[in-house]
């Protein structure tokens, strides 16, 4: 098997009611469910106009401004894929643009996450397939590889294994390990639920914030003499 030139069957898929349940989350609960501790950091927002993605990985490895596997990643596509590509951040040339976009639209594509750039911003926000990216040029790419699809990918330490579910909104992507994901989905709900009521409290005037005050004595805070 050739490193840096090969295709990968993936052996593992996300199953579709467990993707479906996680798509009702924020991304932000599902964050605090797995301790804060996994994000694909900042530089990855979403250039489509509004709403959420929810879908299994499909992984990409691409040399910086080549898409030639990007390119086989979508010819592979089954519906509900969302196809992660690393690139390694780089902005110099874009990742895809409006052609390869229709394309995946009519593969069934859940959405993209990029470690790169697109292009056609305009077809991105039109389209609006969830797709995240690091950013936009007007370059072009290259095709000429070498890339590698079905292999484990990582994006600002954050590791995305094939059949992985990944999540994203207007706070970002997320992915969700397979092996994790019902315990974490499990923990995301109660804390969905949680807020959900805290804002019910908020609302009618009754929500306790007495929890600030015993915080800054914890730490040994001075208040001002009544």
């Amino acid at each position: 098997m050739s490193i840096g030139f090969r295709i990968l069957n993936r052996d593992r898929v996300a199953p579709q009611a467990l993707v479906e349940a996680f798509a009702k989350l924020p991304v932000a609960n599902v964050s605090d469910a797995m301790h804060r501790l996994t994000a694909a950091g900042p530089g990855l927002r979403p250039v489509h106009s509004a709403g959420g993605m929810a879908g299994v990985a499909l992984t990409v490895r691409a040399r910086p401004g080549d898409n030639l596997m990007l390119h086989k990643a979508i010819d592979m596509a089954q519906p509900g894929d969302v196809i992660v590509c690393d690139a390694g951040g780089d902005l110099t040339n874009a990742l895809m643009g409006e052609l390869m976009l229709a394309h995946a639209v009519k593969r069934g594509v859940a959405g993209f996450v990029l470690n790169g750039a697109i292009r056609d911003l305009d077809a991105f926000r039109a389209v609006n397939l969830p797709t995240f990216a690091a950013g936009v040029t007007h370059r072009g790419p290259y095709k000429d590889g070498p890339g590698e699809i079905n292999v484990p990918v990582s994006i600002d330490g954050m590791v995305i294994a094939p059949g992985d579910i990944v999540i994203g909104d207007s706070d970002g992507v997320l992915s969700v390990p397979l092996e994790d994901a019902e315990e974490v989905l499990h923990k995301a709900a109660a804390k969905h639920a949680a807020e959900t009521r805290q804002l019910q409290d908020i609302a009618e005037g009754s929500n306790d914030r007495s929890w600030v005050d015993v915080a800054l004595r914890a730490r040994g805070c001075h208040f001002p003499d009544k």
